[in-house]
């Protein structure tokens, strides 16, 4: 948004000729076009969409197959074409917010009923492979029987713990990171080539709700780990200070992202490449992260790997505190 282009359409609000422009740079006040703009084929007029006043946009118009001359007449209607098209646009945009909206609505309605429905079936479960423990007749079958009664137990306690979302309000709190990134690497062990946690500077601390901050960077590690190759895959998570923030970079040599899954796609809420997820999660790290006062950044080459940074404000001491660098054997 700050690109001379923007700024230019946002305080003139003039259509831009673009010959005109090759041929007379002074009328618009030598304006410096960005190099893509002047390589278009048969570009010819640049049209700036406002919406209120502001800037929502701009239309590129190739060059009419038939002769148009330009006036004051022809633009001022190219004007109103454009602040009627920002409108509609600005209006699709509320309305797919709204929908956001209600689909959260409904997951947590939906959530709140499967929740109640599945501690009713593990219990009732629970209780069967206690009887039938106790009471078996034939020994290979009610094993057998067990085995898989435990197994559904399982996968229904897993869905449980997915779908809850616990009523009681956030506490937050000052946590070390240190701790924190260990516990949730050996958490994660088991779930794919072991991650490496690098240490640039340690002592680091943030205030956040514990809970919620470890579901966080666990949900991205986890994302990692399953990104990468079972053999030759590698996971860092990399701990470090910039300035009055703490870094936490997760590094993988997985199968990366194209710029356009990560611009249309990575944090649009219940959309997911996954046959059992829901789609919330890398949505909702970006959004504690900036509740916190923080960001997520994402680097991502398709067949090279990716790399999440997350930066988070420094609790108060901590944050004025020398940083204490490890020394690393190279």
């Amino acid at each position: 948004m700050d690109a001379e282009l923007l700024r230019y359409l946002g305080e003139k609000q003039w259509v831009i000729d673009l010959v005109q422009h090759r041929e007379h740079p002074a009328h618009y006040d030598h304006l410096v076009l960005p190099a893509w703009l002047r390589e278009v084929p048969r570009g010819w007029l640049v049209v700036p969409l406002h919406v209120q006043g502001a800037l929502f946009g701009f239309v590129l118009l190739a060059q009419s197959r038939s002769p148009v001359k330009l006036n004051w007449e022809v633009t001022d209607l190219l004007k109103i074409a454009g602040r009627q098209a920002g409108s509609f646009l600005a209006q699709h945009q509320v309305a797919t917010d709204l929908m956001v909206a209600r689909q959260f609505e409904s997951f947590n309605r939906m959530s709140t009923f499967v929740v109640h429905d599945l501690k009713n079936l593990v219990a009732q479960l629970s209780l069967l492979m206690a009887n039938a423990e106790r009471h078996k007749d034939n020994p290979e079958f009610q094993r057998d029987m067990i085995d898989t009664v435990d197994f559904s137990v399982q996968k229904m306690r897993l869905l449980l713990h997915k779908l809850s979302r616990k009523d009681s309000a956030e506490r937050n709190e000052v946590i070390a990171l240190e701790p924190l990134l260990q516990r949730i690497l050996h958490a994660k062990a088991g779930f794919g080539p072991a991650a490496r946690l690098i240490v640039a500077a340690s002592g680091l601390q943030v205030t956040a709700d514990v809970e919620r901050l470890e579901r966080v960077i666990g949900h991205l590690v986890q994302n990692a780990l399953e990104a990468v190759a079972p053999v030759t895959g590698q996971v860092d998570v990399r701990l470090d200070r910039v300035g009055e923030q703490a870094l936490v970079e997760i590094i993988d040599n997985g199968h990366g992202m194209s710029e356009q899954f990560i611009r249309e796609r990575l944090f649009k809420p219940f959309e997911t490449t996954k046959s059992a997820g829901m789609g919330i999660g890398v949505f909702e790290s970006r959004e504690y992260l900036h509740l916190l006062g923080g960001e997520l950044q994402v680097q991502s080459t398709e067949g090279a790997g990716t790399r999440m940074g997350m930066r988070l404000p420094l609790h108060v001491s901590a944050a004025h505190a020398a940083p204490q660098l490890l020394e690393e054997n190279p």
